[in-house]
């Protein structure tokens, strides 16, 4: 069976949690058939993450301890957007400069990602930073890094490889590779 419209439209909804970042909700919904639904999901305040990639090719990384995974991932710099933030650049910039010292000359925008749709409203807006300057780091308190440089190259490999499972990182990696094959 094929429907034209597919919107599914909240009938109810409470908030059944709320967290530091994190909004969690259950609503009923009228399907496309005319039927009920409950969906629940995740309400996030967006984030930011950035490529930051050196004149000699490297991308500047971070590796740190994600707990609800219990392990070390190897990722792009990247938070979550803050009410002080005017728009998602500058939060890419404060990241940036928070988890590796570094400043950009230019900031290219590489379009927004979904990472859990099925389940979030999260929106990662990403860039690519060039021309790095680099000072020191001021990471959170919360937040315990080290810096890494991977060339751009072995770092898609090591994505294509499945050793990179971060999927913010992926994806913009991947779009900034092909970005630069394009140009």
């Amino acid at each position: 069976m094929e429907f034209s419209k597919l919107t599914e439209k909240k009938l109810r909804g409470e908030k059944v949690y709320s967290g530091s970042f994190l909004q969690v909700y259950r609503d009923i919904v009228a399907l496309p058939d005319g039927n009920e639904a409950s969906r629940e999901y995740i309400q996030h305040m967006g984030a930011a993450c950035v490529v930051p990639i050196t004149e000699s090719g490297d991308v500047v990384m971070v590796r740190q301890y994600r707990y609800p995974i219990g392990k070390e991932t190897l990722e792009i710099p990247a938070g979550k957007m803050s009410p002080t933030d005017g728009n998602p650049e500058e939060a890419a910039r404060r990241e940036l400069l928070e988890e590796t010292g570094a400043k950009a000359e230019t900031m290219t925008y590489l379009g927004e990602f979904y990472p859990l749709a099925a389940y979030s409203d999260e929106v990662i807006h990403m860039f690519v930073a060039e021309g790095l300057s680099f000072g020191e780091s001021h990471p959170d308190e919360d937040e315990f890094l080290s810096v890494e440089l991977v060339p751009l190259e072995k770092l898609v490999d090591e994505i294509m490889q499945g050793n990179v499972p971060d999927a913010k990182t992926q994806a913009a990696v991947l779009r900034a590779y092909l970005k630069r094959k394009r140009e």
